[in-house]
Formats: structure tokens, sequence, C-alpha cells
């Protein structure tokens, strides 16, 4: 199977670099309107078969366009939402306390998934909820399928199951609004990132929350 993660759209938090992961949380920016408007395009070469967004506001509306445009119905599913912040929730991303959260997140990928996000989920939790979507759009049959999901939880879960993907290289290397990272594999033989945001895969070095460069970042 082909995997497309897809980051959503930008919200009005990202642009405050605020940790906001609650559901359903907020729409999007006129910004991050357009960039929802400009996937079909970008995804043209992709012949999408079945469209997953998480139970976050900002998944749905980002996929809207591409759904109208490839005739789908986008499948719900709380398993990609993002990683919850717990206790951290609305602190800025690049505030000292902030900065746990990517921490955390990193430290699951490295394999300390028992690790409890203060007040909030272990990795072994969030990792087992993304992976039964994952299997659940796998045993579907279909050749190619887009996740509109998030940015702390797509870096967290490639890390943890791309093989060619180690936990430097998804911390040096923000993930853009509408950004996406493609793999092929399954759940059985595993999973390898083929593109990052347009670029080759080949393993690098510590990033901040969510997609944006530590000091600068809010998902």
């Amino acid at each position: 199977m082909r995997l497309l993660l897809i980051r959503h759209g930008q919200t009005p938090t990202n642009v405050d670099f605020l940790l906001d992961t609650g559901v359903p949380g907020p729409g999007l920016t006129a910004l991050g309107e357009r960039q929802a408007a400009a996937l079909p395009e970008a995804l043209a070469g992709e012949d999408v078969e079945v469209l997953y967004v998480s139970t976050l506001t900002r998944t749905q509306l980002t996929a809207a366009p591409l759904a109208a445009a490839r005739g789908l119905v986008p499948i719900v599913r709380d398993g990609i939402r993002e990683v919850s912040a717990g206790d951290l929730e609305l602190l800025p991303g690049h505030s000292e306390r902030g900065q746990e959260y990517m921490r955390t997140v990193f430290a699951w990928a490295a394999g300390d998934t028992g690790l409890r996000m203060p007040g909030g989920e272990t990795g072994d939790e969030t990792l087992a909820r993304y992976d039964a979507v994952i299997a659940e759009a796998a045993a579907s049959g279909a050749g190619t399928v887009a996740v509109i999901s998030h940015g702390a939880a797509i870096r967290l879960w490639t890390a943890a199951r791309a093989d060619n993907v180690d936990v430097p290289f998804a911390a040096a290397r923000p993930l853009d609004n509408t950004g996406v990272v493609v793999l092929e594999g399954s759940p059985a033989d595993g999973w390898k990132a083929v593109s990052w945001e347009g670029a080759v895969v080949e393993p690098a070095g510590e990033s901040g929350p969510t997609g944006e460069p530590l000091e600068s970042a809010a998902e």
C-alpha cells in the first residue's frame, strides 16, 4: 500500500505557536483554506482511493477539497488525532515547559513508549491507536490511502514505524501545514518512507513541537 500522511492546513493556534490538541479544535485560517484548496492539484499524481481524517475539525476542513475532487467520502477516526498535550495543552510550544511535548514524543519514537505525557497518554497508547487506523486502511485493499492527520503524530508514527526513518531524521525536519510524508509497505511487512515533503528520505538531528523548529514550534 502507498500511504500518504498529510498534515492539516494552518490554524489560528499554529500562528500563535500554541500546543492545541483538544477535540474538536479550531478551524483553518484563510491561508489554511488556500492550502486545503491546493491539495487536489498537489496530489494530482496520486491515485487516492481512500481518505481518512481525524476527529479534529482542521483535518476535515483540509480534506474537503480533495474529497470533492476525487468523489471520496472521508472516513473519520479518532486514532489519527494529534498526540494529546495533556497538562501542556495551549502552552506556547517554544516555552521551556512546552518543549517537553516534543521531547516526550521523540522519546517514544526512540523506544521509551511507557513514558507518559504529563496528564496525557503514554507512547504505547498513542501508537496503538494510530496503528489501528493504519491497519484498517491496509485491510481495505486500497492501493493508495491518504490520511490527513497532525504534525507530531505523523512525525512520531513515521519515526517509530518506518524502517528508514530514525529519530534524528524526524526531529530535524519540520512538517509544514499540508506537508506530505509518503510511505510504502504494510503492517505485516513494515514501512519504508519514500519521501518527506517531496525530498528523498535519507537519515539527520532535534526540533520542536508538531512540525516547527524548536525555537518557534506549535501544533
